[in-house]
């Protein structure tokens, strides 16, 4: 577990486009560029071990430009593969605010962030008491067979509804600023709903066509 008083006012982040990672979730990552390697190097030395994920901009004039919020994931498991790549587990423990990038220094991007407003994702388990399963549960069966994709059924129906929601906000093959918006949901309920928001979309071939039932 970590308190607030873990949370530096410095941390390495990890641009990357479409990944997502969550409080209480976990995001498995290959690290080879030489570049992470010496973040990954880098981050082992600190007391934190904290990596923060988040999206760039993907317009094509955007230049690198980074979404001001992100999520830090403390480093849980690494390993190295025999081409000497990195295999490596986040944990997510909190959403941060980008307050400015620092330049220099490291071959990879470091950012000042503020932890303020994201207090709840230190806490526990988030709960949806709104949470209508089956109607969920329904709409998600037909996207996963729309998009070729299987599951574990079983284990969905056992799940938490905050391990439901936000693996599947991780897993679901949407567009990285829809990511982004999972992401800056403010609450669980708030992130079902833009899930299946998502979801339904998806279903109408992103038209504006009711969903056939």
């Amino acid at each position: 577990m970590i308190s607030s008083t873990d949370l530096p006012d410095t941390i390495p982040v990890f641009p990357l486009p479409g990944a997502l990672l969550l409080p209480r979730a976990r995001l498995p990552l290959h690290l080879f560029e030489p570049r992470y390697l010496a973040m990954l190097d880098d981050v082992l030395k600190t007391s934190s071990r904290l990596i923060g994920m988040v999206q760039p901009y993907d317009a094509p004039d955007s230049n690198g430009k980074l979404h001001t919020i992100g999520c830090a994931g403390k480093l849980t498991a690494f390993s190295e593969t025999e081409d000497g790549r990195y295999m490596i587990t986040l944990s997510g423990a909190s959403r941060f605010r980008i307050v400015k990038e620092i330049e220099g220094f490291t071959p990879y991007r470091r950012c000042e962030v503020n932890w303020t407003g994201f207090e709840r994702d230190l806490g526990a388990v988030e709960k949806d008491p709104g949470f209508d399963r089956p109607v969920f549960m329904k709409a998600l069966g037909r996207f996963l067979k729309e998009q070729g994709l299987s599951t574990d059924w079983d284990s969905l129906g056992d799940a938490e509804d905050e391990l439901l929601i936000n693996s599947l906000s991780m897993l679901c093959p949407f567009e990285p600023e829809d990511k982004q918006a999972l992401l800056e949901a403010h609450s669980l309920s708030t992130r079902r709903e833009t899930l299946l928001t998502l979801i339904e979309f998806a279903l109408r071939g992103g038209s504006g066509e009711e969903v056939m039932q």
